[in-house]
């Protein structure tokens, strides 16, 4: 059965936390569809585009339901004429889907900080301790913020910031994660102010299971040569959360990046492979990876764990192509 009903998924997220994505909340993203099946315990998040349904993590579903699941969802799909491709596995997902036929793919890699580990001091965070520093002096302030009552600042900074992108830049949404809607009470929202004026923003979303915390999701600042704006919102939310008590504060998934020979499953397409490590050299009109990669590794994350894609039959660019279609790039 399919529906747009997001309170199933929800529960689904916070209950089977041993599918251990930090990005699972964004499964909970407007557009997005949840397949689930009688008698399995277990929500399947993901979106028809074409003749593929692009699925977003692996089954989030108790483990014994995980396997009848994800086939029965794979029936459902071939019923509509259509085929699985499924983006931001985990690595135990991955094996899944390996052992079950599907071809699978490392695709990128995730950040992210322990912060119980955590500390800026040091050489290393000099540079990273001068850029705030500067913003400070600049008159940059940082607070958290009730979404609500900062919508419409929100809303023209996005606009700002898209004009400043280009034309032709479009919004991206399934991959990353949204603003306002009845799930934003889930949200924390911090905003960087300079001149009365909001300068930038970052929202987070909570993170479950082990490695439970927060995921630094989606964020916008104003196009400009003021450094470390981004990086100052960045720091006081660092300090929330640890005297909050947070475990981890996860930088999400960066497609293109952390790929190596040694991760790769069996069922690993070569030549698709070879096409993943050209795109992070010369993919930048597709997705910014290395921009996106050299902000994450200034923080100097404890842990980096490999993301993948499977295929249902074999690695076909069309199904790829669609996995950016359904988060809106074009």
């Amino acid at each position: 059965m399919t529906t747009s009903t997001d309170a199933p998924a929800l529960s689904a997220i916070q209950t089977h936390t041993q599918a251990e994505n930090p990005a699972a909340f964004l499964a909970l993203n407007e557009g997005t569809a949840y397949f689930t099946a009688p008698g399995l315990d277990g929500v399947i998040a993901y979106r028809p585009v074409g003749r593929y349904h692009v699925q977003f993590g692996g089954p989030f579903a108790a483990d014994a339901d995980y396997l009848p699941l994800l086939r029965a969802f794979r029936e459902h799909t071939h019923a509509a004429g259509a085929k699985v491709v499924a983006v931001q596995l985990q690595r135990h997902d991955a094996e899944r889907y390996a052992a079950d036929g599907y071809t699978v793919n490392q695709v990128g890699a995730s950040y992210s900080v322990d912060l119980a580990e955590f500390t800026m001091a040091g050489t290393r965070f000099m540079r990273l301790r001068n850029k705030i520093a500067r913003s400070a002096r600049a008159g940059l302030t940082v607070q958290e913020v009730d979404f609500d009552q900062w919508a419409d600042r929100v809303a023209d900074l996005d606009r700002t910031w898209l004009r400043g992108k280009g034309e032709d830049t479009r919004e991206l949404g399934f991959l990353v994660g949204q603003r306002g809607g009845h799930l934003q009470p889930h949200r924390r929202l911090f905003a960087g102010v300079l001149d009365g004026e909001l300068a930038g923003y970052i929202s987070y979303s909570p993170v479950y299971g082990t490695r439970s915390g927060w995921l630094h999701d989606l964020s916008r600042r104003v196009p400009g040569e003021l450094p470390g704006i981004m990086e100052s919102i960045n720091a006081t939310a660092i300090d929330t959360f640890r005297g909050e008590g947070a475990g981890w504060l996860h930088f999400g998934f960066t497609p293109f990046t952390g790929l190596a020979d040694a991760l790769e499953l069996p069922t690993v397409h070569f030549g698709f492979a070879q096409i993943v490590k050209v795109l992070f050299e010369h993919g930048e009109a597709l997705y910014p990876a290395r921009t996106q990669l050299a902000y994450k590794q200034k923080w100097y994350p404890h842990l980096v764990t490999p993301e993948y894609l499977a295929f249902d039959g074999e690695a076909d660019l069309a199904a790829f192509a669609h996995v950016f279609r359904a988060a809106g790039a074009f």
